[in-house]
């Protein structure tokens, strides 16, 4: 796999200028935008660079081991593709290029329920070795059918997510009219007449879909019917009645994405979850909220004996890894960092922002003498 590093691409900053290039612009910002004035956007990413690592440089070193174990499985690094919706709409296929590039780089890959591939789909790229991420229906019968098809795939690992109970008000997609398909403005023609390799790509890969939803929509739908229905269809707070339901249901591993305080920690955790994800869904619902830092530091700190913590939303870069890990995270995920690499590079675009991260990763391992990423922790400089 050392051969789909391109040098020429050697950090996200490079991937994304070179993405926004080739992506019709709706796509683009669709990826990369946060809600109302992209605050907490932009502080996600400034204060986890904030933090601060002490290096040991006369210390007995004997070198960096990036594996790690997470609910069984061992993993090449802390380092996994987080569920992210409308992958197929920002680049084509892009959730089974994730999907193959985590599975040959042995990393984890995690399935959004709105994302443009088939739970089926993934299970097979990946051979079962996936989690699903559940967007929790308003219906129990509909919630019951996407359980029974994650089970059957194989997936051991179910991800529901708690900190979307609306949907965001994000101005640059209600002025790109963004919708699947995309809107046919005049606005969004000219976009894709003059980014033709994106124009190309998704004519050969045809019109991207709610794939894992798709047998539940009504056949024939315009656009404005379309999004009344999802609005019905997923509407409903994450509530500690339904988290338990679905505790009693779910035989495998279960987290809980978008705890960010003390009182939420504490009911998932009671109620008997195996772990939960620090996010604010990548600044992309709360302008006014925190970063995902420092809770992460204060939620580690009361809770980090008791359950498995992971982290997603800011981080961009192996160093961003390494800060999270030393905060208390036991895993991260990075999501438009991948997804910036698809839209550069197309299908080794994975593959490459794999193993970039795990080499910037390793870097500073090496630096600061960290020999497993589990001892992290020790090399943090407390804020």
């Amino acid at each position: 796999m050392a051969d789909a590093f391109n040098s020429e691409y050697p950090s996200t900053e490079h991937l994304r200028e070179k993405a926004r290039k080739r992506m019709p612009r709706f796509a683009f910002e669709y990826l990369e935008g946060g809600c109302f004035s992209e605050v907490n956007l932009k502080r996600n990413t400034d204060e986890i660079r904030d933090i601060k690592l002490r290096p040991f440089y006369l210390r007995d070193y004997s070198g960096a081991n990036l594996e790690t174990e997470i609910f069984g499985k061992t993993y090449a690094a802390p380092i996994g593709v987080p569920p992210v919706g409308l992958q197929g709409l920002m680049w084509p296929r892009a959730a089974e290029i994730l999907a193959k590039a985590a599975f040959d780089n042995n990393l984890l890959f995690t399935l959004s329920t709105v994302s443009t591939a088939s739970i089926e789909t993934v299970a097979e790229i990946t051979e079962g070795n996936f989690w699903f991420q559940l967007y929790h229906p308003a219906e129990t019968e509909l919630r019951d059918k996407i359980l029974d098809r994650a089970e059957a795939a194989g997936c051991q690992c179910l991800v529901i997510l708690a900190d979307t109970p609306s949907f965001a008000y994000r101005p640059k997609e209600i002025r790109n009219g963004l919708s699947i398909p995309p809107q046919m403005n005049m606005r969004n023609i000219i976009q894709m007449f003059t980014h033709p390799t994106w124009s190309f790509s998704q004519l050969a890969a045809g019109a991207p879909e709610f794939k894992t939803i798709k047998p539940y929509i009504p056949k024939g739908l315009n656009l404005k019917h379309l999004s009344l229905f999802m609005n019905k269809t997923f509407s409903g707070r994450l509530t500690v009645d339904r988290i338990k339901s679905i505790r009693d249901r779910w035989k495998g591993k279960l987290m809980v994405k978008g705890i960010v305080n003390e009182e939420d920690a504490q009911k998932v955790i009671d109620l008997g979850t195996d772990g939960f994800i620090v996010s604010n869904h990548g600044g992309r619902q709360l302008d006014s909220g925190q970063s995902t830092i420092d809770p992460l530091i204060e939620l580690s700190k009361k809770f980090g004996d008791k359950t498995t913590i992971m982290i997603d939303s800011g981080l961009r870069s192996g160093s961003d890894v390494a800060t999270a890990l030393a905060c208390g995270a036991k895993f991260t995920f990075l999501g438009r960092s991948f997804m910036y690499g698809v839209g550069a590079l197309g299908k080794t675009g994975g593959d490459h922002v794999a193993l970039m991260l795990m080499r910037q990763l390793k870097q500073v391992m090496e630096q600061v003498a960290c020999e497993r990423v589990h001892d992290f922790p020790n090399h943090l400089i407390q804020p």
